[in-house]
């Protein structure tokens, strides 16, 4: 007779494909069922943080929802920083944990409702009638607001018999947000006159627009008005065009493009929230640009802001067409009257050999020649840090789902080693590059065995190794804090990755990058995960990150 964890697991099953996570006294018969009675994949990871940040890797890749699991207590409170990040990045997620029995919390327990909800998750707990519904609410609600969720099943009803499984019901989702009524319609002609009017029009989009498919209507929108393109980091390659398009917005972009921006007189944001790193602290519009912006928030997200319309991109962006072209509207030129591959150019570094003046690594030089090397079929997954900067200034990447940056809504280091799971789950055919710090790397450092065992001979971790939490320096450093918390002892990450079966190399010049240009060539059958602990000077500092320094002086 089916379980009650059953009912949990094969419901599960069917709305999703993949669970990570660590087994524990609390989940035990849940991922006994994963693996005895579902077609799921179970993946291992080696802290619970891990299986959750798995999970929100897989989706980013993807748009398809999966399932972290851990047990109960220690397990559960483990999850919780990369539970945060899940949810101030509103990515759908299920978290499966075991919890207290029935009959009340025992020493080691947590009220772990409380927990999931102080940090933005809602917790749906099963029972013995209705787990198999329960399970399909948990699944609707992660999916119908993009948030994640957790699934408690009390320690005393896991192992009960349940009866047969019921037949799943479909998930009601909500439909696109039709910027209906005549307000919406008043607020679409006012931008379609102004984009009409404009003779240095600019789209800018976010990852809200790529999720909601719109890159084809922002194409066709572009097209009609011979608008300027760029988007945020989260939304690079969200254009089909990428002729006229300066690429990602902010610290992240490069100097050129970003002026280029200033000399726009009409911008309208689609799917972005204008956070302050994409807005460059509030510089990133001249005062005289007449900004609107397109979301499903309840409102304008930024104050320089001044026309809003609430709706979905794609639907307001195909409507926006649809009225230029009732008014005869004509593209403005601007686009082909700028050399835009001349401004997305990123700064060279100062010498030659790509050392910096105290004879480590310069960066900028590392990043240029990994951006040369790495195959074109990649997904980018980047850990919080400093050095965020390289990843998303050197190394382009097709689509939003290709570059995963796990940690910056929340504001959180070392959640960079898990995501290589939930991407390669993804993305089977693709290379999985990770993008991390020698701070980060060591917080999340039980995770790179994970990594090497689920990429294999498709994986490579960069690994920025400064032997300093590198933001601290830059920004307190500064102010004449004690430097001496900021600093790191320098580890070996190329040995650490030998040791859990990968292959490590210590860059400390330029031509140790060719082992990555032999691996690149090399049958991925007979490749193993490549680890490049590249010895870089912590002199060298980010673009965005002077934009951080000046606004904390």
């Amino acid at each position: 007779m089916p379980t009650v964890s059953a009912h949990v697991a094969r419901t599960l099953a069917t709305h999703l494909d993949y669970v990570f996570g660590v087994m524990g006294n609390g989940n035990a018969y849940f991922l006994d069922a994963i693996e005895r009675e579902t077609d799921a994949t179970f993946t291992a990871v080696r802290h619970e943080a891990g299986g959750v940040v798995a999970a929100d890797a897989h989706y980013r890749a993807s748009n398809r929802i999966a399932a972290a699991t851990a047990t109960y207590g220690a397990g559960f409170t483990n999850t919780l920083t990369a539970l945060a990040e899940a949810a101030q990045a509103r990515v759908p997620l299920v978290l499966v944990v075991g919890d207290e029995p029935t009959s009340g919390p025992r020493p080691w327990d947590v009220d772990q409702i409380a927990l999931a909800s102080a940090v933005g998750a809602r917790t749906y707990t099963v029972g013995r009638t209705d787990a198999a519904a329960t399970t399909a609410i948990a699944v609707e609600h992660a999916l119908a607001y993009r948030v994640p969720a957790v699934l408690a099943i009390p320690y005393d009803v896991a192992s009960l018999e349940a009866g047969e499984v019921p037949a799943t019901p479909g998930l009601r989702l909500p439909a696109p947000l039709s910027p209906a009524g005549p307000f919406a319609a008043g607020a679409i002609a006012e931008i379609a006159q102004a984009l009409a009017a404009a003779s240095r029009p600019l789209l800018l989009a976010g990852r809200g627009a790529w999720l909601t498919g719109a890159g084809a209507a922002l194409g066709e929108l572009a097209d009609a008005t011979g608008a300027v393109t760029a988007s945020t980091a989260l939304g690079r390659g969200v254009f089909p065009d990428g002729r006229y398009d300066l690429g990602v917005t902010g610290g992240f972009g490069a100097e050129g493009a970003m002026a280029l921006v200033r000399e726009a007189d009409v911008a309208v944001v689609f799917g972005a929230s204008l956070n302050q790193f994409t807005m460059r602290f509030g510089e990133l519009f001249a005062p005289g640009t007449r900004v609107f912006q397109v979301d499903t928030a309840p409102a304008a997200t930024h104050p320089h802001v001044g026309g809003f319309v609430r709706g979905d991109a794609a639907l307001v962006a195909d409507a926006l067409v649809e009225e230029l072209d009732a008014i005869g509207a004509e593209p403005s030129g601007w686009r082909e009257q700028v050399d835009l591959a001349a401004l997305r150019a990123q700064p060279a570094p100062d010498r030659i050999d790509g050392l910096a003046d105290d004879e480590l690594l310069d960066p900028r030089a590392v990043a240029a020649r990994i951006g040369d090397l790495l195959p074109e079929d990649r997904v980018v997954v980047s850990d919080g840090g400093h050095f965020i900067g390289w990843a998303n200034m050197y190394w382009p990447v097709a689509s939003p789902d290709r570059m995963i940056m796990v940690g910056t809504a929340y504001q959180s280091i070392g959640l960079g080693f898990p995501s290589v799971p939930g991407a390669a789950a993804a993305r089977p055919e693709s290379t999985i590059v990770l993008t991390t710090g020698d701070g980060g790397g060591l917080m999340a450092l039980a995770d790179l065995e994970s990594a090497v065992r689920t990429a294999g001979g498709r994986g490579v971790a960069v690994v920025w190794n400064d032997a300093a939490y590198g933001a601290e320096v830059h920004v307190y450093g500064r102010k004449g804090i004690a430097e001496e918390p900021m600093r790191i002892p320098v580890t070996d990450f190329a040995a650490l990755a030998t040791a859990v079966g990968g292959e490590g190399v210590v860059v400390r010049e330029l031509d140790d990058l060719e082992r990555l240009a032999e691996w690149t060539r090399e049958p991925e059958a007979s490749r193993r995960f490549l680890l490049l602990d590249c010895r870089i000077s912590s002199t060298v500092v980010a673009p965005y990150q002077h934009e951080i320094i000046n606004v904390n002086r």
